[in-house]
């Protein structure tokens, strides 16, 4: 089963989310990351992995990596039915397939509809629950699939080491606002950007609060010494970053602030969307290094432009 002509129109703030089961629960992943969905297969083991990469499979060109679902939620052997799927995803640059028990359905909705869960639920920094979304009557635990991958492969999440190469680095006091709602990525691009000298650094858990923020400095003489550059996740709860981008460059008062979309969906159909509502740049997690160098070209850009219009 693929998903080709499942598009949604570009800053409506809605997702598609496909909903699976294991042990009768519930669960959600955004269409966006799904590629096809396939019978589960024989899978090659792998020596040395994660306890819950059942190995590998070669369904025709490309192969691609099991991850058994229902053993890393439970932590303990879950019995495999030839009625199992394969969800075949697709992100940050890489195919992997998680084992599920049942695929319900798809459902569209509102980004307002997905809550983000308290830490009793999401627990916090290593919870994988990234939103409670509200699909007709049935509550769905959104899961944070970058999380999932990045624990199970740290070498495929931000790597550190990126900014450390870029060597000693003046500090720079341009205030960088982010929306990013997963808070294992939220602690990693901080510390990612002070590390390469941005000291003036504001995270903001959806689009939604980063949008009040800046419509409360509607009257500010001085936007530019407020808000300098915006980064941008796509997926959040209440909130979407081309909703958000949207809104930006539709306003005649925030249009001009830089806006990069930072986000683990980056294809050439997102690119399109993220072109369509007015990013000034996109680009794939986890480059984090790339990213520095966007907003030192932005932000340099955005100074000359300053410099013209004050008459400099």
């Amino acid at each position: 089963m693929g998903k080709d002509g499942i598009l949604l129109e570009t800053g409506t703030n809605e997702i598609e989310i496909m909903e699976f089961t294991i042990d009768d629960n519930l669960f959600g992943i955004n269409v966006a990351k799904v590629r096809e969905i396939m019978m589960s297969a024989e899978v090659k083991p792998m020596p040395h992995v994660h306890p819950a990469v059942e190995g590998i499979f070669k369904p025709r060109d490309i192969v691609i990596t099991v991850v058994d679902l229902p053993k890393y939620l439970s932590n303990q052997e879950c019995e495999k039915k030839p009625s199992d799927l394969f969800i075949v995803t697709n992100f940050n640059q890489m195919y992997v397939a998680f084992r599920v028990q049942k695929v319900v359905g798809i459902s569209r909705i509102s980004w307002r509809d997905i809550q983000k869960p308290d830490n009793t639920i999401s627990g916090g920094a290593d919870g994988v629950t990234t939103g409670i979304a509200q699909c007709g009557d049935d509550l769905v635990s959104i899961l944070d699939f970058e999380r999932i991958v990045a624990e199970i492969a740290p070498e495929t999440g931000i790597q550190m080491s990126e900014v450390e190469a870029l060597g000693t680095r003046d500090r720079n006091e341009n205030p960088i606002w982010v929306a990013e709602d997963s808070i294992l990525l939220t602690q990693m691009i901080r510390n990612a950007l002070v590390r390469a000298g941005y000291d003036n650094v504001s995270m903001f858990p959806n689009g939604a609060e980063l949008w009040e923020a800046l419509e409360r400095l509607e009257g500010e003489p001085n936007l530019e010494d407020h808000v300098a550059l915006i980064i941008t996740d796509l997926e959040m709860p209440q909130m979407d970053g081309h909703r958000l981008t949207k809104l930006i460059k539709s306003s005649e008062r925030f249009r001009k602030i830089p806006v990069v979309i930072f986000s683990s969906l980056i294809t050439e159909e997102m690119r399109r969307k993220g072109k369509e509502v007015g990013a000034d740049e996109q680009l794939s997690k986890p480059e984090i290094g790339h990213l520095i160098g966007i907003l030192d070209t932005l932000l340099e850009k955005r100074g000359i432009a300053r410099e013209r219009e004050n008459g400099k």
